[in-house]
């Protein structure tokens, strides 16, 4: 009998303890398990069930009815859609494109070892950024009111220019709109571009004085070139970012921010459908078209981005043939 039990232990197998390597693995997943799980309940689960809404009729309560292509020729051929898709662009330009130019302008003087204080400067450039966006629209409420005597009506008056109420004229909410992006989001592209400056070598521009370039030409021929991939990140994020514009119109214009079309934004018009219009399926669709724009700038961005670094491989290859 013992003989049999010895056999029978030494035939049945073994089992096998997991490898360190293998725990590793399973414990690295299990710290990482956290954050999939959330994206997955608050990030994948909604954008899935926005693609799958497009295409359904639905008003939050009742049930759904599959309209297919409907809600999308419905919202191309609203022309509020086209209107607020115009208003995304143009607030976006003129919002984006003078903070990238003065972001580098104003990170290249921080940057100079000359400038006292510069600790004190980077901080107040990125408080803006860190600001409650309460606090802003509070402050350029008062400053683009319709009051003759509020401070964008006195400095325009400098220039012989008629007291504007910018928050219901066409190109006055605008501008308004674009400057609260320009203020709030110069700071955060300053430090990008101030990170990037510090990482490019001293030693070429000593080379560069040496050579008897100034600073205008060091600037436009070491700084700018090797600023590029920043740049290329800061228009890419910038530009998604100009696409799904939508706190500081709302809390500029408050309550009658879905009510006129002087300032209203993709982002603004689909959460109009949803939560106003308890249109559910055309809000969904709107977001699937925005997806579809944003996705076409960031492949963009993204063949910028790669034509860049052929083009620095051609140069490598041809300086080794």
């Amino acid at each position: 009998m013992e003989l049999t039990r010895a056999k029978q232990e030494t035939n049945t197998p073994k089992k096998k303890k997991l490898s360190e390597k293998k725990k590793d693995m399973v414990s690295g997943y299990l710290y990482i398990a956290p954050f999939f799980i959330v994206f997955a309940v608050i990030g994948l689960y909604p954008a899935i069930f926005s693609i799958v809404l497009a295409f359904q009729k639905w008003n939050g309560f009742g049930e759904m009815q599959f309209v297919g292509w409907q809600n999308f020729s419905l919202v191309l051929q609203d022309p509020l859609f086209w209107k607020s898709l115009y208003n995304t662009f143009i607030m976006g330009i003129l919002g984006t494109a003078p903070q990238l130019l003065v972001g580098i302008v104003l990170a290249y003087f921080l940057n100079m070892a000359a400038i006292k204080f510069t600790n004190f400067f980077r901080v107040s450039i990125f408080m803006p950024y860190i600001t409650s966006m309460v606090a802003v629209a509070l402050v350029f409420g008062v400053f683009f009111s319709s009051n003759e005597a509020a401070l964008a009506n006195y400095v325009i008056g400098w220039f012989g220019i008629d007291p504007v109420n910018w928050k219901t004229s066409e190109w006055g909410a605008k501008i308004a709109i674009s400057l609260m992006v320009f203020w709030r989001w110069v700071g955060y592209n300053t430090i990008i571009y101030l990170a990037g400056l510090q990482s490019i070598p001293k030693d070429l521009y000593e080379a560069a004085t040496i050579d008897g370039a100034n600073k205008v030409q060091q600037f436009f021929h070491i700084t700018i070139p090797l600023l590029k991939p920043f740049i290329l990140l800061t228009v890419f994020m910038s530009t998604v970012g100009a696409m799904q514009l939508f706190a500081e119109p709302t809390v500029f214009l408050g309550s009658s921010a879905f009510s006129r079309d002087e300032a209203m934004t993709v982002v603004m018009y689909l959460y109009r459908d949803a939560f106003s219009l308890n249109s559910f399926g055309t809000a969904s669709a709107t977001a699937v078209l925005l997806l579809i724009i944003i996705v076409i700038v960031a492949s963009l961005n993204t063949w910028l981005t790669s034509g860049s670094k052929r083009k620095k491989g051609g140069v490598k290859n041809a300086k080794r043939s």
